[in-house]
């Protein structure tokens, strides 16, 4: 690859923490080496529009200085578009143009899988590109950016929300983001203690559910001497059926990539539970036990759905990905100094930065369902009959580095 002089920073996609760490990676490791950066705005609208901006932002030391790395979201800004969509035969002609209007020479993108497909694709056209990875969702092979700080989102929204479950007797489900993996609801549930944690590897059995919630809810009112007691359920919102059925708003349409907007996962499994709850003649029984039962007002326990949405997203960034957000926008620098665009950065250790082919980096990664059965010894529930842990003992000699 010829001299590199300048450096177009974007991230793409949703939003989420550690992003603003990588933009400072990146533009203070290619001031470390003479190169210029700066920002193209908006994600890749903002890239199919570079030729008609006026100026773009130059990630010099004041500008830098600005930019709080703890803070999440995104200095750059974020869009949902993918370039091969655009309506315009001549759109990577007018990138290209745009690029070199501004004497852009490559680009560091941070996004995830489909963010990933369209570095791929400029690739191809032979616009120079190191991908970082970003996605509070966790589903691409190497660890992403905004995982961490997604997780300890959702673990302290679960735990607050024992607080009004227990001063109302609730059984509260908490319905996160995720698409078709379950890595942050798995992980935020099981940091927050949750006693049911749904996730699409594993289809939902609703009668295991309120059997699970039923045994445990009852007897945790009936120990309390002032009766009272809460049941949290963190699912993600990709959650599937004992039939496979996939449960979810389908009148919500698609992104401008084509997903499915999922949403409604917590509504569907708050009216499983009524219903369970209306017809099991032993809820009556508890609740006059328990000096809740009200005849015609109050008969059976109130099951509430809390979805945070984008607060999941929102806020601060964990420590975690600020320091994994820096250095990662660093090694994209590097990396493309030593030739090596069209590739995703995995992580840098000790002297060593990992990467592999963006193209294999973006693949689907899911839940390992091997884990689970070890915290469903621990009394969590998923939604399914407990499974046996199977395990072997392995001596591990020197350093292991294990994501998310």
């Amino acid at each position: 690859m010829a001299s590199i002089k300048r450096i177009g920073v974007i991230t793409s996609g949703g939003d989420c923490g550690g992003l603003n760490a990588v933009i400072k990676g990146v533009a203070r490791e290619a001031y470390a080496f003479g190169i210029e950066s700066v920002v193209i705005p908006n994600g890749y609208a903002g890239l199919y529009n570079l030729v008609e901006l006026e100026d773009v932002v130059l990630l010099n030391a004041e500008r830098v200085s600005r930019i709080e790395a703890s803070l999440a979201g995104s200095e750059a800004g974020h869009s949902r578009v993918k370039i091969s969509k655009i309506a315009d035969p001549n759109r990577y002609k007018r990138i290209k143009e745009g690029l070199k209007k501004f004497g852009i020479d490559a680009l560091i993108i941070s996004g995830g899988d489909d963010t990933g497909s369209v570095v791929v694709d400029l690739g191809t056209h032979g616009i120079p590109c190191i991908h970082v990875p970003k996605t509070m969702d966790l589903d691409l092979q190497p660890y992403s950016v905004g995982g961490d700080s997604a997780v300890n989102r959702i673990a302290i929204f679960a735990r607050d929300l024992k607080t009004t479950g227990l001063s109302h007797n609730r059984v509260l489900v908490l319905e996160v983001f995720g698409r078709y993996v379950g890595h942050t609801a798995l992980r935020g549930g099981v940091g927050a203690e949750a006693d049911c944690i749904l996730i699409p590897e594993i289809p939902v059995d609703f009668d295991v559910v309120y059997e699970h919630m039923k045994t445990t809810y009852f007897n945790r009112v009936m120990r309390s001497d002032v009766k009272a007691g809460t049941y949290i359920i963190v699912v993600a919102e990709g959650m599937k059926n004992a039939s496979g059925e996939e449960l979810y708003d389908h009148s919500a349409g698609v992104d401008a990539f084509g997903h499915k907007k999922l949403a409604g996962a917590g509504k569907y499994i708050r009216q499983q539970l009524e219903k369970r709850l209306k017809s099991d003649p032993e809820v009556k029984e508890f609740m006059r036990k328990t000096g809740m039962y009200a005849p015609g007002v109050y008969e059976t326990p109130e099951v509430r759905e809390v979805t945070p949405g984008h607060l999941v997203r929102s806020g601060g960034s964990s420590a975690f990905d600020v320091n994994f957000g820096y250095r990662a926008g660093a090694a994209g620098v590097l990396l493309l100094m030593d030739g090596k665009a069209g590739n995703t950065v995995v992580n840098v250790e000790g002297k060593k930065i990992f990467y592999m082919p963006t193209a294999e980096a973006i693949k689907q990664r899911g839940v390992d369902i091997d884990e689970i059965a070890l915290f469903e010894s621990l009394g969590t529930c998923f939604g399914r009959r407990p499974e046996k842990f199977g395990y072997e003992s392995v001596e591990v000699k020197g350093s292991v580095h294990r994501h998310l």
